[in-house]
């Protein structure tokens, strides 16, 4: 859930690890989201299944959220069966499917109750594209903010203000959603935008027929309680 504390400047966008920047090829962008750890644990996960020797291995990715306080942490979780000897074009194709499947089934879960009642970050504006911009971080440029053109702290603050917090714009799509300048386009809402080439190279896998990747039969929700990480899985 983005505030407006979380707001940073633009030039610190390719160093920092929390905040939020706003720029304008992908709108706000969540920097905890674009960090792209789990596709690098998703990845990892395959190159370890890979070398297995099996015929089928199995991949987990969760997407989870922390209470106030940190008094528990709950979230969804599923695991794909992959069968060995996928190319490494193809584990990126599989991965990003699994993070476009999983982030989506993660916000709605964020805008169902109870969860919204603490939270109005389900399908939040800034949230899918920054979890794409995570996925590309690892894949693909490493470092794509000059492409992005984030601006200065006081410039998003200044949408910020005009256009209120991000989780009142909801956008279920991996699109960004661009907020103009509210001092040079004082009567347009925010808009739609098409991704940069660069995060628009990977397609999401979609081969289920061929038997190569199994999907799982349900979803699974998990929620661990307190410090003593006791998990309740539904």
């Amino acid at each position: 859930m983005s505030k407006r504390k979380d707001i940073i400047d633009g030039r610190d966008a390719s160093t920092a690890i929390f905040g939020i920047v706003y720029t304008e090829v992908l709108g706000w962008v969540d920097l905890g989201h674009a960090q792209g750890t789990d596709i690098r644990e998703l990845l990892r996960s395959m190159t370890q299944g890979e070398s297995l020797g099996k015929e089928f291995y199995d991949v987990r990715y969760s997407q989870g959220m922390t209470s106030p306080f940190r008094l528990l942490r709950s979230g969804k979780v599923m695991t794909w069966r992959i069968r060995r000897g996928r190319p490494y074009w193809e584990q990126k194709s599989i991965a990003l499917a699994m993070m476009m499947n999983m982030a989506r089934k993660f916000e709605a879960f964020q805008g169902s109750f109870p969860n919204n009642l603490v939270t109005d970050s389900g399908f939040s504006g800034e949230d899918l594209v920054s979890d794409l911009l995570g996925f590309y971080r690892v894949v693909s440029v490493q470092n794509p903010f000059e492409m992005l053109r984030p601006v200065s702290k006081e410039e998003a603050l200044k949408r910020w203000d005009y256009y209120g917090k991000t989780g009142n714009w909801k956008n279920e799509t991996f699109q960004p959603l661009l907020f103009p300048d509210p001092e040079r386009f004082p009567h347009l809402r925010p808009r739609k935008a098409l991704l940069p080439q660069f995060m628009r190279t990977v397609v999401p896998y979609n081969d289920f027929l061929s038997g190569n990747v199994i999907l799982p039969q349900h979803d699974g929700t998990f929620v661990i309680f307190g410090t003593n990480n006791a998990r309740m899985g539904l």
